[in-house]
């Protein structure tokens, strides 16, 4: 086969020219005609040639790894669910290597970091959620499912306590709920972390090496590891003395200095049931509007001074109350309700107005179900402020400017509301407030980890191995 490129006569009507390709069946040529064919087809397609055969050469790769049946794959899938581990029912290539990937990710993602898990008597952690469902489940329950996504954690958890970087006490403080208004009782919390601490420093040399510099807690209450909902209260009280070396997880933070902060910390987010997230969705019609524009239920007192003379939420709910209340545009209800979150997912604005403490589950609430919170609490430090660009997805409203909140959001509706909702549908702010087990890229206990990973210089284990 011979192949002749000739160059037409230039049409003088038609400014274009072209290569006819002209292909003829010549059994008679000599050998250097062939070559010549070779040279000139292998120099226009030999991108085409070598893309072919990579291609054939990872399309064969695969299916020749790949020797499991539709049957047996559900099998696998069951199998690896129930924990068996047969010869039959081994998980595939694919999936040992992508869980390989996520641990890899993961290690890289932290800095290499290693946390060990005390596994402390079932009286610290476990008989507390035996004992009550809601300490599982209720706003304070970041304690319960950072425990359990620390377990679930095979890349950053580590079996062997002196390989640890940091050391985790899961103690459960909050699950001692009152009888008389159902609220969690927090005059043993101080009690309960003593005696954990006595028990891990009579179990383990680590604790007593570094008075506790490297290990932490979760104290996911009003005034953190003050322990107590009051602020004077909690701030005549403080940080009891032998947790102030050690790490706290508080959902407690504000930009100024205060007594109960006093310990190195990292701020969290309340906790909210991813799944009660995803039923509220799930529930709400595909084709709903937010019909609501300013919307706040919950605790507002007529008269803000209670009988201990103590002024909830500053008065600032009360204003609120006072000055909107009534106002065909605020939805505002002090009464419960079932239906609460699919009101949030109604709502344009939600306010979150400080209570006793400047911290609210509404935070994350709102932000999860999209609507714009409106941050009512001056000094507020809020979760994960490093990574997380809360002036992107919320407002932040002096205290003393409530009484001109509609001329604010009215601004804001005028302006910018259209940027903030569509930042607050990007799935990465949803998932860094939210808590999963297992934990996610991302989620709440990622971005713990993310934090803990830049106080490394309080490893034992590093400086150790920096001195020799």
């Amino acid at each position: 086969m011979s192949l002749d490129i000739k160059r037409p006569i230039a049409n003088k009507t038609k400014k274009k020219t072209a290569f006819i390709v002209n292909m003829q069946l010549n059994h008679n040529n000599n050998n250097r005609g062939g070559n010549n064919l070779f040279i000139v087809f292998f120099r226009h397609y030999y991108r085409w040639i070598l893309w072919f055969f990579l291609s054939l050469y990872f399309f064969t790769s695969y299916f020749a790894g790949d020797q499991s049946s539709p049957s047996s794959t559900t099998i696998t899938t069951r199998n690896i669910i129930s924990n068996h581990k047969t010869s039959s029912s081994l998980p595939s290539h694919a999936l040992i290597e992508s869980s390989a990937i996520v641990k890899q990710a993961h290690a890289s993602a932290f800095s290499g970091m290693k946390i060990y898990v005390y596994d402390l008597p079932a009286r610290f952690n476990a008989d507390w959620v035996t004992a009550s469902d809601r300490c599982a489940s209720h706003l304070f329950a970041a304690e319960v499912a950072i425990h359990r996504a620390l377990l679930s954690d095979s890349s950053v958890r580590t079996l062997k306590p002196e390989e640890a970087d940091f050391f985790f006490v899961p103690v459960y403080v909050s699950c001692n709920f009152s009888t008389a208004n159902g609220f969690p009782s927090l005059t043993h919390a101080r009690s309960l972390i003593s005696s954990a601490v006595d028990f891990i420093s009579d179990s383990y040399p680590f604790w007593n090496r570094t008075r506790g510099s490297d290990h932490v807690f979760v104290a996911s209450h009003d005034f953190g590891a003050c322990f107590h909902a009051m602020e004077d209260m909690a701030i005549e009280a403080g940080i009891p003395e032998f947790m102030k070396n050690s790490i706290i997880l508080q959902t407690f933070g504000v930009n100024y200095k205060h007594p109960c902060q006093e310990a190195e910390h990292v701020v969290i987010p309340p906790y909210i049931s991813p799944e009660s997230v995803q039923r509220a969705i799930d529930r709400s019609p595909a084709n709903r509007r937010r019909d609501i524009w300013a919307f706040f239920r919950g605790k507002m007192e007529v008269n803000p001074k209670n009988i201990s003379g103590r002024f909830y939420s500053k008065g600032v709910r009360t204003a609120i109350l006072k000055k909107y209340g009534g106002r065909r545009r605020f939805h505002l209800n002090r009464h419960r309700f079932a239906g609460y979150r699919e009101e949030i997912l109604r709502s344009v604005f939600c306010l979150c107005p400080l209570g006793w403490a400047p911290w609210s589950p509404r935070l994350v609430e709102s932000a999860v179900l999209g609507c714009v919170p409106v941050v009512i609490a001056d000094g507020i430090r809020l979760p994960f402020s490093e990574t997380v660009r809360w002036s992107e997805i919320s407002l932040t409203v002096a205290e003393k400017d409530v009484r001109n909140l509609r001329k604010i959001l009215e601004h804001v509706t005028a302006t910018n509301l259209s940027m903030i909702q569509r930042n607050l549908r990007e799935p990465a702010f949803k998932r860094a407030l939210l808590y999963n087990v297992p934990m996610m890229e991302g989620d709440a206990t990622w971005n713990i980890l993310d934090a803990l990973s830049r106080k490394l210089d309080r490893s034992y284990r590093r400086s150790r191995v920096l001195s020799q």
